[in-house]
């Protein structure tokens, strides 16, 4: 039975018995829910909940469904990028969880204002809101696309009406206990996505008529196969020590120094306990990555062997991010369209209702500074920000044409520069700043890099940045602090 006679029916039906689930789940952990338990579990997380949960939320629906896709252009070169993780990790464990551990912060902005002071404190936590709607936005526009185009289309329904009823979802099972609720849900949802990942490499590799060491020769044989890329020197965007060095910049502050990932890790008991999440996280990380990269070479090699026809753009380019949903639901048997879909909701919520949750966390910590918020004004932050994520979304409809993941990563290098300065500045000096001038360094550092990175091939001999752009946003800032730099010694 191929996936022609998957209908909306069924794929509505798969999603509300989905949510009935995560909803039985906040019920449980929301009861007697207090503002700690929403901003940090209370710190009574379980180490390895969180690490395998974390998966979840890292990947996302636009590592789901573009990672696959990105294999046609760029071959195995993410990979690469992942191996860079591996130092960025490292950071994590032994330079920021320390530090963040050590002061007993809920919002790790927190260490900004202790160290520089409150306009630092709110310039980074400001800095993370927008990266995180952001980010947040380009992984549940993935999403809500595959959600209206195979099932509220058929219905009628326009797909701002997707978008809204998407968010109401998530912001009704995070709304009362927050991160407590959401170590559980991304858990589940991270079991989800990996099995959904695996069963489609079965249902692919069966419809090829491949064993398993079969699918093996045919991915390394296949013409998508490099892994490491020296020969195009630094002026190749998929060049190893490029891709390399963004991989651990990544890791560094798209986890170390985002609210978001690291409001799970300081949910955890102690730092010991925290640092084994870290470790865990990575080694499962690195196994999913390879096995979606692996994903993606079938899904090329079906399309070949099948003559399916790929979604194509107006100027004739295979649409990558549609790649996988296209031969899911259109072209294989009816349970792979259903588990997409289960995958799918999976990777996309397990990203997306942490990101709500984080950043109301945020709003009220480190904006507000109320931890103790009345219950009913904390669901309005809560609402407030549903609604930012709603108007972003809708943008994101009307320009977005490359591939999401490419764009969420270029996109990093302007808004978490200054996040990357300001922390590797505190942590490696011991020198303070005129505080009130952080604000208009860290406006000026992606400024600066947006034109660094327009004119390089003029000013650069040809040399055209990638994912580097962070460093030099970084760097800027780093170097913006130090020309603005105080006598005295720092107070703390």
């Amino acid at each position: 039975m191929n996936a022609t006679n998957l209908t909306p029916i069924m794929l509505l039906m798969a999603l509300i018995g989905y949510f009935s689930l995560l909803f039985i789940i906040s019920k449980i952990t929301s009861k007697g829910a207090t503002n700690l338990d929403f901003y940090n579990g209370s710190k009574k997380s379980p180490w390895y909940i969180v690490a395998f949960g974390m998966v979840g939320a890292s990947l996302s629906g636009v590592t789901f469904i573009s990672v696959p896709g990105w294999v046609y252009t760029t071959q195995f070169a993410y990979l690469q990028m992942v191996m860079g993780y591996a130092v960025g990790y490292t950071i994590i464990m032994f330079v920021l969880l320390p530090l963040y551990y050590k002061r007993n912060l809920i919002s790790i902005y927190g260490y900004l204002n202790q160290r520089f002071g409150y306009y630092s404190h709110k310039t980074g936590s400001v800095f993370f809101i927008f990266s995180r709607v952001i980010g947040a936005s380009f992984r549940l526009y993935l999403m809500t696309m595959v959600l209206h185009d195979f099932i509220f289309v058929h219905f009628g329904i326009p797909f701002w009406a997707t978008v809204l009823v998407s968010l109401m979802l998530i912001w009704s099972y995070t709304a009362k206990a927050g991160i407590k609720t959401i170590i559980w849900t991304d858990t589940l949802q991270t079991f989800f996505m990996i099995t959904a990942i695996i069963i489609a490499i079965i249902a692919i590799a069966s419809s090829l008529q491949l064993d398993i060491w079969s699918v093996y020769t045919e991915i390394n044989n296949s013409e998508f196969s490099q892994v490491f890329f020296f020969e195009g020197g630094w002026s190749d965007k998929n060049n190893f020590y490029k891709q390399f060095l963004a991989g651990a910049l990544i890791a560094v502050v798209m986890t170390g120094l985002d609210q978001d990932m690291m409001q799970k890790n300081l949910s955890c008991k102690n730092l010991k306990e925290s640092q084994k999440n870290i470790r865990w996280f990575f080694v499962i990380l690195v196994l999913v990555n390879i096995i979606i990269m692996c994903l993606g070479v079938l899904l090329f090699l079906y399309a070949s062997k099948t003559g399916v026809a790929l979604p194509v753009n107006s100027s004739g380019s295979i649409i990558t991010d549609k790649v996988f949903p296209e031969i899911a639901l259109n072209h294989m048997p009816v349970y792979l369209g259903i588990v997409f879909l289960i995958g799918l909701l999976a990777a996309a919520y397990s990203s997306a209702d942490s990101a709500l949750t984080s950043l109301t966390t945020s709003f009220c910590v480190d904006i507000l500074e109320k931890i103790n918020l009345p219950k009913i004004s904390r669901i309005r932050i809560h609402v407030a920000f549903t609604i930012i994520l709603f108007i972003t979304i809708m943008v994101f409809r009307y320009i977005m044409e490359s591939s999401a993941i490419q764009n969420l990563f270029r996109v990093a290098g302007f808004t978490y520069g200054p996040l990357l300065g300001l922390f590797v500045f505190g942590i490696i000096t011991k020198k303070q700043v005129n505080d009130k001038a952080v604000p208009f360094i860290a406006i000026a550092a992606p400024i600066l890099t947006f034109y660094i990175d327009k004119y390089s091939q003029d000013m650069f001999f040809g040399y055209k940045f990638g994912y580097e752009l962070l460093l030099i946003n970084g760097i800027l800032m780093f170097f913006g602090l130090m020309l603005n730099e105080k006598q005295e010694e720092n107070k703390i």
